[in-house]
């Protein structure tokens, strides 16, 4: 059981509003440092990073971030458990928290069956495996002096059974693609003191068709795997909603469209339905675009919501 004093300071360390993306996978090395100080010095104080199958692998990827600023909390959004046995796992987030102290959020997941089928490994009964996953962890060894304080976990959860594991076993969860009708139910399923991370998927261009196809490209994507599909089910959205790129009533829901303002005004409406932290996610025509200038831009009111 996590301590309500590591919540409220992780609570601290991300603050409200922190970036989201899947575009540092396409950048250089380089290309990445320059990114991430000037995501840093925009103000944003935590950025995070996804581990899908074509991704740079998570702790060195972590690595690379945390090397590269000074003040940035560096964020698993997820690191995956199908890739590394959970000692590793654990040995992987001492190391960085231990030479980051207060820097580093570990967000773990346990990904797509479609992933597990790629790797090699079993995916049946999710929940189970995280659980004993997280026994796992706890239980491994090290000759490494321990960090200054425990790492701080979240795990990636949809339903209301993986959000009540977060809540017992973790500082809280980390939801993705989601509306924020899910954010209400995820608070009350997670309780008033576990954290609630939200990363929340924007397409900001003057022209709304342009907008639309983004998020289209981006929906269905998801919608194509069963974990997303089936919590907008269960959200009483039908089948007509999520099939193929989703509907109009699906993409209003799920993305912040068009606008500074909307993005800024969804942002809020997370917040308000119970999120203590939102990733936000900015679409780009480039996957490997981090949106620097559009990040620049909505910093200010961003980061005063």
């Amino acid at each position: 059981m996590a301590a309500d004093g590591e919540r409220d300071e992780l609570r601290r360390a991300l603050g409200r509003v922190g970036v989201w993306t899947f575009a540092l996978d396409g950048l250089s090395a380089a290309a990445e440092r320059e990114a991430v100080r000037g995501i840093e010095a925009m103000g944003y104080p935590a950025l995070w990073v996804p581990e899908g199958m074509r991704s740079k692998e998570i702790f060195a990827h972590l690595s690379l971030v945390l090397a590269a600023t000074e003040r940035l909390v560096a964020c698993s959004g997820i690191a995956n458990v199908q890739a590394r046995h959970p000692f590793t796992m654990a040995l992987g987030a001492r190391t960085l928290a231990d030479a980051y102290p207060r820097r580093v959020v570990v967000g773990l997941g346990v990904g797509h069956a479609y992933q597990a089928e790629r790797r090699g490994v079993p995916y049946d009964r999710p929940w189970t495996r995280m659980r004993a996953y997280l026994d796992a962890m706890a239980g491994a060894g090290s000759t490494s002096p321990e960090p200054a304080g425990p790492v701080p976990l979240l795990l990636a959860a949809l339903g209301d059974r993986m959000l009540g594991l977060a809540a017992e076993r973790a500082l809280g969860a980390h939801t993705y693609f989601v509306p924020v009708e899910h954010t209400a139910r995820a608070r009350a399923a997670l309780g008033p003191e576990p954290l609630l991370c939200v990363e929340v998927t924007a397409a900001v261009h003057p022209q709304r068709g342009e907008a639309r196809r983004l998020a289209r490209r981006f929906a269905a994507e998801y919608l194509a795997l069963p974990n997303y599909a089936n919590n907008w089910r269960r959200l009483g959205y039908g089948e007509d909603d999520v099939a193929g790129e989703g509907s109009d009533r699906l993409l209003e829901a799920a993305f912040a469209l068009e606008t500074p303002e909307a993005v800024v005004a969804r942002v809020r409406e997370h917040l308000d339905a119970g999120a203590d932290h939102v990733a936000l996610q900015l679409l780009a025509e480039d996957e490997a675009d981090p949106c620097l200038e559009q990040l620049r831009e909505l910093a200010p009111a961003l980061l005063a919501v």
